[in-house]
């Protein structure tokens, strides 16, 4: 089942399906590790939910909501953490 990153609860593992995104956005994202098939998790979020830090390949990296909607994951149904 395909979602948008900003949908992914908390514990959750899943793989990035496709970005939506372009330009200096799409380029800064991908230097940091979004990459397809690359594995990524909520790991928390500010005490507004917004943004929520997420893990990606041993990082935390912090995302606005309007930012994850644009990435595609993939849910991992064997993974939780």
């Amino acid at each position: 089942m395909t979602i948008q990153l900003n949908r992914l609860e908390a514990g959750r593992v899943a793989r990035i399906v496709k970005m939506n995104l372009f330009g200096v956005e799409r380029r800064r994202l991908l230097d940091l590790g979004f990459v397809n098939s690359t594995e990524i998790m909520v790991h928390f979020s500010s005490p507004m939910g917004d943004p929520r830090a997420y893990r990606i390949k041993d990082t935390l990296i912090a995302l606005r909501s309007e930012t994850a909607a644009k990435i595609i994951v993939q849910l991992d149904e064997d993974k939780t953490i």
